[in-house]
């Protein structure tokens, strides 16, 4: 029976064999260790940063760069040729305005081989050019007045603002620009569309830009933006006449001054300064954009006791009101200001007159920079002012 004993062991009521009894214990304590490990390997899992994958921000799909629009008229070519092959500078010029622009270069080099030079216009520059140096000469204001202040402009004038009375009483409403100023602009630059010019604005703005040296810089300026104009408005750039400046429409933009502030005010989607009501409605705008104040003076006449005036004059000085009255000049009536002021300088033919420019009068001198045409729009002004 020892076989029996060491074999087998009591267990409660019933007999265990002892191999059972030795499995069982090995088997708890495997499962003590299990547990051992499970609990120090979380432990050490939470001492450790749990990485979070970042939720994918949506990307907005790439929107392709818009082409530039396409250019109007079926010109091509190699290289240039005409009246300005061989000039570098204007094949500079082709290149930056394919680099900068997106025009094609065969497109530009057909368009520039149909331009003409102008040799009347650089004649005709070289002699302003002369007649600047001297300044004003005695009865200057007398014969520059009597080409504007006379019964054609006039009558033209007041027949205009019947026709376009609508427009010209919104833009007033719309910019506070009294129509009398719009219709002086009109008067001076084209009679009211009577005479905007028989030049092509592309040989115009060819010529000066590649051909005169003072203000070349100016006008290879004005040039592009003519291009970049006519591409906008789906014109031929051939086709587009002007004064012998480049000056376009009614009122006579430059293409830079078009690209800035011309306007569609009859709202047919399109700006044509050829079209009396889009002109009204851009000059319009070009006066506010350049400071015109409503309701504010132009001009207000000086008197002088006589004394030599040492004071330079030019619409763009600066005086205050202290300083001209030690200079000898008196408000012909009360005018209170804390801008400076300008000196205006009329020269009769038999008198110089002075008068204080308020900061309206510098802004009709935006549109041309010359004393005697701000004046010539003022008084044109007042005389319309007075008939409608």
């Amino acid at each position: 029976m020892r076989f029996s004993l060491s074999f087998f062991a009591v267990s409660g009521r019933q007999q265990v064999p002892c191999f059972l009894l030795s499995f069982a214990a090995l088997r708890r304590q495997l499962l003590l260790c299990c547990l051992a490990l499970t609990f120090f390997g979380l432990s050490a899992c939470a001492d450790q940063p749990v990485y979070v994958a970042s939720p994918k921000i949506a990307q907005p799909p790439l929107t392709p760069t818009p082409a530039p629009p396409a250019c109007v008229g079926s010109y091509h070519a190699g290289q240039l040729s005409g009246d300005f092959a061989g000039y570098p500078d204007l094949e500079e010029f082709v290149e930056l305005m394919v680099q900068k622009h997106g025009f094609e270069r065969e497109y530009l080099f057909g368009l520039l081989s149909q331009a003409r030079r102008k040799d009347w216009t650089l004649n005709y520059y070289a002699q302003s050019d002369q007649a600047t140096k001297r300044g004003p000469t005695v009865g200057g204001w007398t014969s520059y007045r009597a080409k504007f202040l006379h019964e054609r402009h006039i009558n033209a004038g007041v027949a205009f603002a019947r026709r376009h009375q609508a427009p010209l009483q919104r833009a007033a409403r719309m910019y506070g620009v009294p129509q009398e100023y719009i219709l002086g602009i009109l008067a001076v630059e084209t009679n009211f569309g009577a005479f905007v010019g028989k030049d092509r604005v592309l040989d115009a703005l060819t010529t000066l830009g590649f051909d005169y040296r003072r203000r070349g810089e100016y006008f290879r300026g004005e040039l592009e933006s003519f291009l970049l104009m006519t591409r906008k408005e789906r014109m031929d750039p051939a086709r587009p006449v002007g004064s012998f400046a480049g000056a376009m429409g009614l009122g006579q933009f430059m293409p830079t001054s078009f690209l800035k502030w011309a306007v569609d005010f009859n709202g047919d989607g399109r700006k044509d300064l050829w079209d009396p009501e889009d002109a009204i409605g851009s000059i319009a705008n070009y006066f506010v954009q350049h400071g015109w104040q409503p309701g504010q003076a132009v001009v207000t006449p000086l008197h002088s006791d006589g004394r030599p005036v040492l004071l330079k004059p030019g619409y763009d000085s600066r005086y205050s009101l202290a300083e001209l009255r030690q200079a000898g000049l008196t408000p012909v009536r009360p005018c209170s200001s804390d801008n400076a002021l300008s000196l205006l300088l009329l020269r009769h033919q038999r008198a110089d007159q002075y008068l204080i420019g308020h900061p309206n009068f510098y802004t009709i001198t935006r549109y041309n920079n010359s004393t005697y045409y701000a004046m010539a729009v003022h008084e044109l002004a007042v005389t319309f002012k007075k008939m409608l």
